[in-house]
């Protein structure tokens, strides 16, 4: 199972870093969304190929026609939070005030329910144990914000295996598709978005990719877009994995859609024999 998702965001939508915060230093930066996801719809119309794109609710507000663009091609329009912060710096109340507004603005341009939700960095974390409540309160039935690893942004490598789970909340189920792993040397390894997706040559993508039972990819607009305007007060590493292999990454996406067939989250959700999956209970805390 490989599957296609995109995070609809501004390339100055980078995350823990003072100068691109908030909404506030946001309005100082000149917006490349349209040019950027059009880029994506003409590939992916080419190959033939859908995808889900969970997006913004701040984009779906200031740029409503981008958001509607992407739903008349036919794909999945999911929820990427409404002001792209991290969950665990966000009181539960927070959470759930920047969910529902995403949600509401969501469907305002696309006249359509979301139930779908990616987390802004995969920033779901132990610390976090009243998440899954909250998608639950807001109508979503389907989440991919586990990153069953450590990273920069926390991860959550003690949530289990790298694979389509079923979460048990108060108010209900929510099915799970994580972030998938690659263990090299007793170390997890992630390369199916982002800067992984960038820096790993084309050769190891294929070869991971077609081995790999199940995938979950994840895109932002900026991977491929070469002429973005630089972030001057990002570290050098975080430069180079922000920067690294953008002249090549839309050719290198091209090359892994004619790989495998990739599908939509929503197909794969479908084609999930559910009721054959772990169940895993969560407190809401």
């Amino acid at each position: 199972m490989k599957i296609l998702t995109f995070d609809i965001e501004e390339w100055f939508h980078i995350l823990d870093n003072k100068s691109t915060k908030t909404e506030n230093e946001w309005n100082r930066f000149p917006s490349r969304i349209e040019e950027n996801v059009v880029r994506i719809l003409d590939l992916l119309e080419r190959k033939n190929q859908s995808a889900t794109f969970f997006c913004l609710g701040w984009i779906a507000q200031k740029y409503p026609e981008v958001v509607r663009k992407v739903a008349e091609k036919g794909h999945e329009i999911g929820c990427h939070s409404h002001m792209h912060q991290l969950v665990y710096e966000l009181t539960p109340g927070q959470f759930k005030e920047d969910l529902r507004r995403a949600i509401h603005s969501i469907e305002d341009a696309v006249g359509k329910k979301v139930t779908s939700y990616r987390a802004p960095g995969f920033s779901v974390t132990p610390s976090c144990p009243w998440f899954f409540e909250a998608l639950a309160e807001q109508g979503i039935e389907v989440d991919s914000s586990i990153f069953p690893a450590p990273r920069a942004h926390g991860g959550y490598p003690g949530f289990g295996a790298a694979r389509p789970v079923q979460v048990q909340t108060t108010r209900g189920i929510i099915k799970e598709l994580p972030i998938n792993i690659k263990t090299i040397f007793g170390k997890p390894i992630i390369f199916s978005g982002g800067g992984y997706f960038r820096i790993i040559p084309l050769p190891l993508l294929r070869s991971w990719i077609r081995d790999a039972h199940y995938v979950m990819t994840y895109f932002h607009p900026r991977d491929f877009d070469p002429d973005q305007p630089r972030i001057d007060d990002l570290s050098t590493i975080r430069k180079f994995k922000s920067y690294v292999g953008l002249n090549s990454s839309l050719a290198k996406l091209d090359a892994i859609l004619d790989e495998c067939r990739y599908i939509d989250l929503r197909t794969a959700v479908a084609s999930v024999d559910w009721n054959k999956t772990k169940v895993i209970p969560v407190s809401p805390g």
